[in-house]
């Protein structure tokens, strides 16, 4: 593969938004490497897929200690991107990790232990070849250690310079506000709560959205597409490549079908606004003010330019609105 050279333009059609009430601008479209960047995937495509992102104005890459698979192998392959392609452009980028997902094994291998926390964030920095990141997310909840402890640990690592800023993930709203509380104590800028959301998927509505805004915190959605039922891929049936047409822990038959006529009357409704449905869904969350991305998977150059193009239409009138919120209900 020929030497990267960057694009001259990459800045000139992005649109960015604040993380909260900080001073960082992230991409309205974000990239994440939760599938497709492990080594048991094509690392020539991953790094076509990375190149093109960086290409396209797309600065915040999103990784986790345990994506893969191999669990660490999206951070490995990463690294050795970075190291080839990307190093003269570090302070161009915002890379994030987290942890809080089983990584290792006994005791101290997931959920939310100062121990924990800190062995894996050393781990994924020496998986990646860098000093810090420069954001750092508990990636769940943890039920049994002190909310304190936890975002101690979130405290020292930025005191340590192995983290600019601190963030939190599938964090309820009232989970969110003592975490916001400790935190501002701390003096530690907490900047963004990574939640799951999507037209299908509207659980954040219900409060934590308002919680965000009143802390100053930007909201960062994954699963944008609902697993890819908002998208064209099953409006005719389920194809037997597809991920509900396999094996999937994350998409089954059964709810694609359930959810099918919602799917095909928003299919509708985009294709009236001169959008296909996954671009239109990715536009409908970046209309919230809270939400400061949106992060997408991709496993092909093609795919992650079809989803930015969402940024040429933002904007819904009421009617659209109302027509989308009848057919949600």
């Amino acid at each position: 593969m020929k030497v990267y050279q960057a694009d001259r333009n990459r800045y000139d059609a992005m649109t960015y938004k604040r993380a909260g009430k900080s001073g960082v601008l992230l991409p309205a479209i974000s990239l994440g490497l939760w599938h497709n960047f492990g080594h048991n995937d094509d690392f020539e495509n991953a790094q076509q897929v990375l190149r093109c992102a960086f290409d396209l104005g797309i600065t915040h890459i999103d990784l986790a200690n345990n994506y893969g698979p191999p669990p660490g192998s999206a951070e490995e392959n990463f690294g050795k991107i970075l190291n080839s392609d990307f190093k003269s452009h570090r302070d161009e980028l915002f890379i994030a990790s987290k942890a809080g997902y089983l990584m290792w094994e006994g005791p101290y291998g997931e959920w939310g232990s100062r121990k924990y926390l800190i062995a894996s964030l050393n781990q994924s920095l020496k998986r990646m070849g860098l000093d810090y990141v420069d954001v750092f997310y508990h990636h769940r909840p943890d039920p049994n250690t002190p909310l304190e402890e936890t975002m101690g640990a979130l405290a020292d690592i930025v005191r340590q310079g192995k983290a600019l800023y601190v963030g939190i993930s599938n964090y309820k709203p009232n989970e969110t506000q003592k975490a916001a509380e400790i935190l501002k104590a701390l003096n530690v800028p907490f900047i963004l709560n990574q939640v799951r959301y999507s037209m299908l998927d509207r659980w954040v509505e219900e409060g934590l959205l308002d919680t965000l805004e009143t802390n100053g915190i930007g909201g960062i959605a994954f699963s944008p597409l609902a697993q890819g039922m908002l998208t064209d891929r099953y409006l005719n049936g389920i194809p037997k490549d597809s991920r509900a047409g396999s094996s999937s822990i994350f998409l089954n038959e059964g709810t694609v079908n359930s959810n099918l006529e919602k799917i095909k009357q928003l299919n509708q409704i985009a294709l009236n606004r001169g959008q296909k449905l996954s671009q239109m869904a990715i536009a409908w969350i970046l209309r919230q003010p809270q939400i400061s991305s949106v992060l997408i998977g991709a496993s092909s150059t093609n795919q992650l330019k079809e989803n930015v193009k969402a940024l040429n239409n933002l904007n819904f009138s009421e009617e659209e609105l109302n027509q989308i919120n009848t057919i949600l209900k």
